[in-house]
């Protein structure tokens, strides 16, 4: 595969964070990095009148790319979320919440539900025999409750997979930039959000040794930390940005 397939180069200049990418879609014309990207998003640059990068807040989406193509009166949109990451075990929250907004999104029946509350320590059920005081890890449940839960992941994986992913709504996000900094190095790979979705959702459901649940290659846990806080007890889903790395 060449690199406009593989969607992934050594990067010609360093990126700190997510107002580069907004710099260098803005310079297109003269930057490199820039017009690959457009050309794995599928536009020949010599179409292209303008570009024109803004940063979000608050959405999946990071950046937004505006793209004005000669002799059309419409503007083309690309929605582009951004990880960066700085080793091979960088491993990225992808969605943080509390487990009542996600029954509101999957309408998650309630057994389902307090089992999901028990394993972050929303719900404490400890007993002398639990690995940790704060929470339930997943082996921790009893057969039936883990086959109950695995069960009803599976039957929602698509869905759970593309919110936690892609979102919702205009700024949903279609492309996932990953730009991994190691040590002088920066290199990029750019992949449409489908290919990320079947790439980091499409696979088992399981307990891991460890007690944490798993969506193929997504990790599901407790978010932990905080200083104790009660915010320690949301929900989290993490992803390893750099496995797609593995595919160069």
């Amino acid at each position: 595969m060449n690199n406009r397939e593989l969607g992934s180069l050594a990067a010609k200049a360093g990126f700190r964070n997510e107002d580069d990418v907004v710099v260098k879609f803005n310079n297109w014309k003269n930057d490199i990095d820039a017009q690959k990207w457009l050309e794995i998003m599928d536009y020949s640059l010599e179409e292209i009148e303008n570009v024109k990068a803004i940063k979000l807040f608050g959405f999946k989406t990071d950046v937004q790319i505006q793209v004005v193509i000669k002799l059309k009166t419409a503007i083309d949109i690309q929605n582009l979320q951004i990880k960066l990451v700085s080793n091979k075990a960088g491993y990225n929250q992808i969605d943080k919440r509390w487990v009542d907004q996600y029954i509101i999104m999957w309408d998650i029946p309630e057994s389902i539900a307090i089992m999901l509350k028990k394993y972050t320590g929303e719900i404490n059920d400890f007993d002398k025999d639990n690995r940790d005081k704060k929470r339930k890890f997943a082996y921790e449940f009893s057969i039936d409750d883990q086959n109950l839960l695995i069960n009803w992941i599976k039957s929602n994986q698509s869905l759970i997979v593309s919110d936690i992913l892609r979102g919702q709504g205009k700024f949903a996000a279609e492309w996932m930039l990953i730009v991994k900094r190691d040590n002088e190095n920066t290199r990029w790979i750019l992949k449409s959000m489908n290919f990320c979705l079947n790439f980091f959702g499409n696979g088992e459901v399981s307990i891991t040794k460890r007690g944490n649940i798993k969506i193929a290659k997504i990790t599901v846990q407790r978010k932990g930390g905080d200083g104790g806080r009660k915010t320690a007890n949301m929900l989290q889903f993490k992803i390893n940005p750099a496995e797609l790395f593995n595919l160069i």
